[in-house]
């Protein structure tokens, strides 16, 4: 799935490297068991991009070892046109879920597991993510083809699937570093064409209608997000209490009916072609649901065009004119042209998509204080609670 380079042990360097990192964190308290597993899976996916964007990376001595043998047998019996030598490189990319290149020597394949180990039981969901792909084979929405899923232990330890490798370029800085200038906004044009393809599928025709819960998305979210805030923060944040109360009484209608909303949508999580601006492969679909087009087009818009080139390789920093990227207008625009009866971003979803991230970022800091943060720098992360929490108070006023 992700071109990336085997893991080696030096700190990576350049735009088109992604680290995987997982890891089991516990002690939330008297969080819902949802949201706890919606934290265990965000929270890393978070942690690997700011460390990315900040130019830390982590030791991967934990990354499991797979024995080859059994595994080699296994899928020669299902998969065709596979070579005798099997070669397995843990990969660069996997976020929470452990990733590993398949080397046969003339084909390459891709395998994705659940983290060893006790989790949550819907955690790490890899049967969601192969389900998803394979239902958006043939779509138009560009994804890997998966060839088989496995939700056994016996071969290797854990559930796993197995898709075919897809080369390409991955970026965690939003201003594209190395890309030619005139690429760059034929790019982000086909970021914005690929997210709004994937809210026009039809989840009935593909079998998603039962793939997430319908009516009541953002009720339900920023009832969800405000109570995580109030078992984690350790003071009072009026802005959180602003916004909270004014998105509970500005909820606008329902989009026209259910859509894939893939949950994490940014430009991190989308291989661009080796050589040509175009999208070829949307990446990490573990966060994956039935859920509101504009969350998924407004968190991309707030990683990209809120955050700061130091805070999660965004562009709000950024002159973006003399670096030919588009504007955040000028992106939406592009949406527009495909998914146009999804309704327009506004204020509140825009404040919405910082007030949750706001949440996670808080969250992810309580568990430093505790001890239970997946990462040293977890802190650092947790100081963006009160700057997103500011600018979604910001909105409002617009």
């Amino acid at each position: 799935m992700i071109n990336a380079r085997p893991v080696a042990n030096h700190r990576f360097k350049g735009a088109g490297n992604v680290l995987i990192a997982y890891a089991f964190i516990a002690g939330f308290g008297r969080t819902s068991v949802a949201t706890k597993e919606f934290l265990l899976r965000f929270e890393q996916r978070i942690q690997t991009g700011f460390e990315l964007a900040s130019g830390f990376l982590h030791s991967m001595s934990t990354l499991p070892r797979l024995d080859p043998e059994p595994l080699k047998s296994f899928l020669a019996d299902r998969i065709e046109g596979l070579g005798e030598a099997l070669r397995i490189e843990p990969m660069t990319g996997g976020q929470s879920n452990p990733t590993f290149l398949l080397d046969f020597g003339e084909r390459k394949l891709v395998l994705r597991k659940r983290p060893d180990g006790d989790l949550l039981p819907s955690a790490h969901a890899v049967d969601r993510e192969y389900r998803v792909q394979k239902a958006l084979q043939g779509s138009g929405v560009p994804v890997p083809e998966v060839l088989l899923l496995h939700m056994e232990p016996d071969v290797i330890g854990t559930a796993f699937y197995v898709m075919e490798y897809v080369e390409g370029r991955v970026f965690h800085d939003c201003s594209l570093p190395g890309v030619p200038s005139d690429q760059r906004r034929s790019m982000y044009r086909s970021a914005a064409d690929t997210l709004a393809r994937l809210h026009e599928v039809d989840v009935a025709a593909v079998g998603l209608s039962d793939f997430g819960r319908s009516g009541g998305y953002f009720s339900r979210q920023i009832a969800r997000w405000y109570k995580q805030w109030e078992l984690s923060a350790i003071e009072p944040n009026r802005d959180i209490d602003l916004v909270a109360d004014w998105l509970s009484r500005n909820t606008p209608p329902e989009s026209r009916r259910p859509a894939i909303a893939h949950g994490d949508f940014r430009i991190g999580n989308l291989m661009f072609h080796p050589t040509e601006p175009r999208v070829v492969a949307v990446l990490d679909w573990e966060l994956a649901t039935l859920g509101e087009p504009l969350a998924d087009l407004a968190h991309l818009c707030s990683f990209t065009w809120h955050m700061g080139s130091s805070e999660y390789g965004g562009l709000l920093d950024v002159d973006t004119a003399s670096l030919s990227l588009p504007s955040q207008q000028e992106f939406c625009q592009e949406y527009y042209k495909i998914a146009g009866d999804s309704g327009r971003l506004t204020p509140f979803h825009l404040a919405f998509a910082l007030f949750r991230n706001a949440i996670i970022f808080e969250g992810i800091a309580a568990r430093a204080r505790s001890g239970n943060a997946a990462a040293s720098n977890a802190q650092s992360v947790g100081r963006l609670a009160g700057i997103l929490a500011s600018r979604a108070a910001a909105l409002l006023e617009t």
